[in-house]
């Protein structure tokens, strides 16, 4: 199988050699690279058009700068990446981050999983982040026999997080790609549920997370929440029994309200059609009836 890697990218000068190198290493060679460089004002282009000419395989597409979208913004850098090429050239799409670093056999593994799974729809690894000191010596070192890296818990080891999606190119066209809304990387998941494919994380693979984004919206999270809330079009019941939910959970009745408070704001069209809407609906009601 050939694989297209999208990676948007702004203001990676640190992080996105390593991330690079580890692709250019893989024991899996067929592969493309597409560095979507989205108005960097470091050293992100110097350092990508640098890798790109030493390595066929690797192409960059600069942007100028685009306005801060919350979720909206890496969706649509990435699908400036997709109108480069020739979808037909390839069977699984790749959108990773630009502070990622893959063990050598991470597109192997992907990739076998693909192969053996005709019913694999996304499939990945797990995230894990440094502990403390990120030590440059052993960013390719993955016998991790310091214990330095563990296991970033923002999901469950069964959900693909948004650093690492692939997708067969049939799920990823049946879905009708990523949407360009807060939430997008769940909505995906359920979209390629409903088009009857599975999701596959692997859990004896794991890549580094080296610059996590966990806390950067912390304060806002019941905000955010209400904004996704109503980007994966709950109905209002629906929406009151989730922020019920998501407050019990974090022992914040605050919570509650203020993400309620979010979802009733959103006036804006939604992304998702009236039959993924009422798939949704239907997916969210049977999870909070099988708890």
């Amino acid at each position: 199988m050939k694989f297209l890697i999208i990676i948007p990218a702004h203001n990676e000068e640190k992080n996105i050699s390593f991330c690079l190198e580890s692709l250019k290493n893989q024991t899996f060679k067929d592969f493309e690279v597409i560095v979507v460089n989205d108005g960097s004002t470091d050293k992100t282009a110097e350092i990508t058009n640098d890798f790109a000419s030493t390595d066929f395989r690797f192409k960059v597409q600069h942007l100028e700068k685009s306005e801060h979208q919350p979720g909206a913004k890496v969706v649509l850098t990435f699908n400036k990446g997709l109108e480069m090429v020739d979808l037909k050239r390839f069977d699984i799409i790749c959108k990773f981050d630009a502070d990622i670093i893959f063990p050598k056999n991470y597109l192997e593994k992907i990739n076998r999983m693909y192969v053996e799974n005709p019913r694999a729809g996304m499939v990945s690894g797990l995230v894990r982040i440094k502990k403390s000191v990120f030590e440059k010596n052993l960013a390719y070192d993955f016998k991790d026999q310091k214990h330095q890296w563990t296991f970033e818990n923002l999901s469950s080891k069964n959900h693909i997080r948004g650093p690492i999606k692939s997708y067969r190119k049939e799920c990823f066209q049946q879905m009708k790609g990523l949407r360009p809304v807060l939430g997008w990387d769940n909505i995906d998941t359920m979209l390629a549920k409903k088009n009857g494919w599975e999701i596959i994380t692997i859990k004896d693979l794991w890549v580094k997370h080296l610059r996590p984004t966990a806390f950067k919206y912390k304060k806002q999270k019941a905000e955010k929440l209400g904004e996704y809330f109503y980007n994966i079009g709950l109905s209002f019941p629906l929406a009151i029994v989730s922020s019920l939910k998501s407050s019990l959970k974090n022992r914040s009745f605050s919570e509650f309200f203020t993400t309620l408070k979010t979802y009733l704001k959103q006036k804006g069209e939604r992304k998702l059609s009236e039959e993924e809407i009422r798939y949704i609906r239907n997916l969210r009601w049977k999870q909070m009836l099988r708890l």
